[in-house]
C-alpha cells in the first residue's frame, strides 16, 4: 500500500513534512497549493513554497490558478525542480478559491475550457519525461452524473494525465458528510473497462489503521491512499498504518518540534496562520481538546503556543504521553 500526504493550504509545508518524516515518513509529499500567478510574478514568499526537504525525490508540486497560460508556465518552472511530478488542484472548494475560477471551478466550467488548460500544463510537464502529470479532483457539482464523471476522466486521460486522486465528495459536501467511496469503485470499473493507462488514488475520511483496513476490504483495488487532516493531528499515522508506529508519543515535544520547524523554515509573516491551522488538528489528541485549541488559537505566536502547551500539560500531566 502506497501512502501519500495530501495537499493542504497553510499546512503541508516543510515544517510538517519534517515532523512526519521523524516518524518514518510516507511515500510522497504533496505541497500545499502553489498559486501559479503569484509564483510567476516572483512574490517575496514564494521561495518558501518551493522548499523540498526532507526528501526532495518524494515531492509532488501542486498548482492552482484560473488561467491556462499561467498554469502552464508554473508547471514548466516547477518541473525544472524535479521531484515526482506536477499535480493540478481541481478539488479545493474554499469559496475564495472557487470565486476566482480555480480549484473545483475547473470541474464546473465548460469542459473545453478546462481541457485547454490541462493541455497547456501537460505540454510543459511532459518536457520532463520522468515526471508524472496528475490531477486531484472531487465528484463535481451537486448535480453530477455518472456520464459527466466519465466524460471528465476521458478528457483528463486523453490529455496525458497519468494519475487521478479522487476525493469522493461533491463541491458542497463538507467533511461532516462521509466520503462516497462507491464512486471510487465506479471509477476503478470504468478505467479497467476502458483500459486507461491511469492510476487512481483515494482521498478522504481516512483516520486510522482500522479505517484503512475497512476501505481495503470493501475495495481491494485501492493501491494508494492520500491522507490529509488525520496526518496533521497524528503525524505518526503513516508508520501506524504500516505497522511500525512508536509505542507512545510525547505530545508536548511534538508541539515544540513543530514550532521549532516552523521558525526554521517559514517566514514570521506565516507564523500565525500556520500555527492556527496545525494546532486546530493537533488539539484533538487530548481530552480537553476544545479548551486547548482555544488557548492555542488565541496565542498564535511561537512563544505563546509553547507557553500554552506547557501550561496545559502541567495541569494534565497524564495526557502528555499518548499511547498508540
Amino acid at each position: 500500500m502506497k501512502l501519500v500526504l495530501a495537499p493542504m493550504a497553510a499546512i503541508t509545508h516543510q515544517a510538517l513534512r519534517l515532523l512526519i518524516q521523524s516518524f518514518g515518513g510516507c511515500d510522497e509529499y504533496f505541497t500545499e497549493m502553489i498559486q501559479a500567478g503569484t509564483l510567476l510574478t516572483g512574490g517575496p514568499f514564494e521561495k518558501y513554497y518551493l522548499l523540498q526537504d526532507p526528501e526532495p525525490q518524494k515531492i509532488v508540486w501542486q498548482i492552482t490558478g484560473n488561467k491556462k497560460e499561467s498554469m502552464g508556465q508554473a508547471a514548466a518552472l516547477l518541473s525544472d525542480l524535479g521531484g515526482v511530478g506536477v499535480d493540478i488542484n481541481m478539488g479545493c472548494c474554499a469559496p475564495d478559491i472557487v470565486r476566482t475560477g480555480a480549484g473545483i471551478a475547473w470541474m464546473l466550467k465548460p469542459i473545453s475550457e478546462t481541457e485547454a488548460m490541462v493541455k497547456e500544463v501537460a505540454k510543459n510537464v511532459k518536457k520532463k519525461s520522468d515526471l508524472r502529470f496528475s490531477v486531484k479532483m472531487r465528484l463535481g457539482a451537486e448535480d453530477f452524473t455518472e456520464k459527466s464523471l466519465q466524460n471528465f476522466v476521458d478528457m483528463l486521460v486523453y490529455n496525458g494525465v497519468e494519475q487521478i486522486t479522487l476525493h469522493p465528495r461533491t463541491e458542497k459536501e463538507k467533511y461532516r458528510n462521509p466520503p462516497r467511496y462507491q464512486w471510487f469503485s465506479f471509477l476503478c470499473d470504468y478505467v479497467e473497462e476502458k483500459q486507461y493507462p491511469v492510476s487512481l488514488v483515494l482521498n478522504g475520511g481516512i483516520q486510522d489503521s482500522a479505517g484503512v483496513q475497512k476501505i481495503i476490504t470493501t475495495e481491494p483495488r485501492v493501491s494508494t491512499l492520500m491522507i490529509g487532516r488525520a496526518a496533521v493531528q497524528k503525524p505518526w499515522i503513516f508508520s501506524q498504518i504500516q505497522g511500525s508506529n512508536p509505542e507512545s508519543v510525547d505530545l508536548l515535544q511534538l508541539g515544540f518540534d513543530f514550532i521549532d520547524n516552523l521558525m526554521l523554515y517559514q517566514p514570521p509573516e506565516f507564523y500565525k496562520t500556520r500555527l492556527q491551522r496545525f494546532f486546530a488538528f493537533y488539539s484533538d489528541n487530548v481530552q480537553f481538546a476544545q479548551y486547548l485549541r482555544t488557548q492555542l488559537l488565541n496565542h498564535p505566536t511561537p512563544e505563546g503556543c509553547k507557553k500554552e502547551l506547557e501550561k496545559y500539560f502541567e495541569q494534565c500531566p497524564h495526557e502528555r504521553y499518548k499511547n498508540l
